[in-house]
C-alpha cells in the first residue's frame, strides 16, 4: 500500500460502463458509505467519493485526470467520513472484467481543508491484485496506525494490463479525516504527484504479459514510488 503526501447515446454509455468499473462503495471500520455514481445526475449527489463520470479507462500515466478520475476537485457537496488510524478500508466496485495487473492504493494528505484542495497538486505515497478485484469486487487495506490526523484523500487505483503495451488506469478518491494516530508522515522517495507517478517507459506499464519473455518473469515492479511502512 503506497502512502502519501504524505508518504491507483444512452446505449453506448451503458456498453462501456459494463466493459470495465469504478470504486462504488466503502466500508471503513464496519461503516458502508455510498460511493458516487458517475452514471446518474450529479444535481444532489452527496458522497465521500470524490466526482468522477465515467468507468472507461484512462489511457495516459500523463492524463490531466490521472489523480482521481476527474479534474481534480470536490464534489459540490462534498462530504468526508471520519476513521481513526490503523482502521481498515475495503473499497467495492460492482463490475469489473481484467484479472491482469496491479491494485495500488495511495494516501495523500491535504493543506487544510482536503474539499478546497486539487488533488493533481498534492503529494501521494502505496499489489498484484486485480484479479482479486475481478473474483471478490473488493479490496482491504488498513490506515497505518502510525499516521498523523488530519485531513486526506485515499485514492485506490486498478491498472489492467491485458492489452498488449496499452495500459488502463482506473484511479478513484475518497476523503477522510483521520483521527488519533501517532503523528508520523512520510517524506522524500515515498513522495510523488499525479500526473509525474508514472510513464509510459516504466516496466510495470509498457509491459506485454503475453510475451515469452513476460512468461519466465517472477517478478513486478509496481509503478509508484517505494512503499511507507509507518516507520
Amino acid at each position: 500500500m503506497l502512502y502519501s503526501s504524505l508518504a491507483v447515446l444512452a446505449s453506448f454509455l451503458v456498453s462501456q460502463a459494463a466493459a470495465h468499473g469504478g470504486v462504488t462503495s466503502y466500508v471503513i471500520g464496519g461503516t458502508n458509505y455510498v460511493g458516487w455514481s458517475p452514471y446518474n445526475s450529479p444535481t444532489g449527489q452527496t458522497s465521500i467519493e470524490r466526482p468522477y463520470s465515467t468507468y472507461d479507462p484512462i489511457l495516459s500515466p500523463t492524463a490531466s485526470t490521472i489523480s482521481c478520475n476527474n479534474n481534480g476537485q470536490a464534489g459540490p457537496n462534498q462530504l468526508s467520513a471520519t476513521v481513526p488510524a490503523g482502521t481498515s478500508i475495503t473499497a467495492k466496485w460492482t463490475q469489473w472484467t481484467h484479472a491482469q495487473g496491479p491494485v495500488m492504493v495511495y494516501m495523500t494528505k491535504c493543506s487544510g481543508s482536503c474539499t478546497s484542495n486539487n488533488s493533481n497538486n498534492l503529494q501521494w505515497s502505496g499489489v498484484w491484485g486485480t484479479g482479486e478485484v475481478q473474483k471478490s469486487l473488493q479490496y482491504t487495506t488498513t490506515i497505518p496506525a502510525a499516521l498523523a490526523a488530519g485531513e486526506y484523500l485515499i485514492r485506490h487505483e486498478l491498472l489492467a494490463l491485458h492489452q498488449a503495451n496499452t495500459p488502463q488506469f482506473y484511479p478513484e478518491c475518497t476523503q477522510l479525516t483521520i483521527t488519533g494516530g501517532g503523528g508520523k508522515t512520510p517524506s522524500g522517495s515515498y513522495l510523488v504527484k499525479f500526473p509525474g507517478a508514472y510513464s509510459m517507459s516504466d516496466p510495470g506499464v509498457n509491459i506485454n504479459i503475453y510475451t515469452a519473455e513476460a512468461a519466465n518473469t517472477f517478478t513486478y515492479t509496481v509503478p509508484g514510488p517505494a512503499v511507507w511502512n509507518g516507520q
